[in-house]
C-alpha cells in the first residue's frame, strides 16, 4: 500500500498568500496534486500542514505539521508517522506542483525497488517529489534531532535512486508570476 501526502506548510513569502490555496485552471493548487496522486494509486492522500480548516473544507484528512516551520524535512517525517502500519511507502510532494502528472508519479513510484527513497530528477534533484519506505522513519527522527532541515542533505546517508522524470511536471509556482496564464 502507498499512501500520499501533500506538504502544505511554510511561510509562502514569495507568494504573498498560502500557495496551496491559490487558483490555478479554476481550482486550489494543492488539489491539482492531490488530483495526480489518486490517479497514480495513492491511497489514502493527506494534506500535511498548512490552513486546516481551509484545506478540510475542500474535502481534505489534514495533519497537522508535527514541525511548523522548520523546513520539509519536518514535513516529511510527519507524513511518515502519520501514514498507517500497513502502509510500505509514501509519496511525499509539495503543494505547489499544479502540473505534477499521474505518469510521473507512476515513474518514481516504480523505480524505488529495494531502496528506501526514490527521488525525482529534472536537471536537478527534486527531493519534494519522492516516495519514502517508512521504515526510514527513525533515521529521519535521528538526523533531525541532531539539527538537520534539509532533505537533501538526509539522503546521502540513504539508499536512494533517482528517477529522470519530465521537468514541466515538476515546475513549481513560487510567485505570482510563476502561475499559469
Amino acid at each position: 500500500m502507498v499512501a500520499g501526502a501533500v506538504l502544505c506548510g511554510g511561510a509562502n513569502r514569495r507568494m504573498g498568500r498560502d500557495k496551496a490555496l491559490v487558483p490555478v485552471h479554476g481550482a486550489p493548487m494543492v488539489m491539482h496534486v492531490v488530483s495526480a496522486l489518486r490517479s497514480a494509486g495513492c491511497d489514502p492522500v493527506q494534506a500535511i500542514g498548512g490552513d486546516a480548516p481551509a484545506l478540510a473544507a475542500l474535502g481534505l484528512d489534514v495533519v497537522g505539521d508535527g514541525h511548523p516551520g522548520e523546513g520539509p524535512l519536518g514535513g516529511v517525517i510527519t507524513a511518515l508517522a502519520a501514514s498507517a502500519d500497513s502502509t510500505v511507502a509514501v509519496v511525499v510532494v509539495a503543494c505547489d506542483l499544479p502540473h505534477l502528472t499521474e505518469h510521473t508519479l507512476q515513474a518514481v513510484m516504480a523505480a524505488l525497488g529495494d531502496a528506501d527513497v526514490a527521488v525525482a530528477r529534472t536537471d536537478r534533484l527534486q527531493p519534494m517529489c519522492a516516495v519514502w519506505r517508512r521504515t526510514v522513519l527513525q533515521p529521519l527522527r535521528d538526523a533531525f534531532d541532531a539539527g538537520e532541515r534539509r532533505v537533501e542533505s538526509v539522503l546521502s546517508s540513504l539508499k536512494f535512486v533517482e528517477v529522470p522524470v519530465n521537468r514541466q511536471d515538476l515546475a513549481n509556482v513560487n510567485t505570482p508570476g510563476d502561475l499559469p496564464k
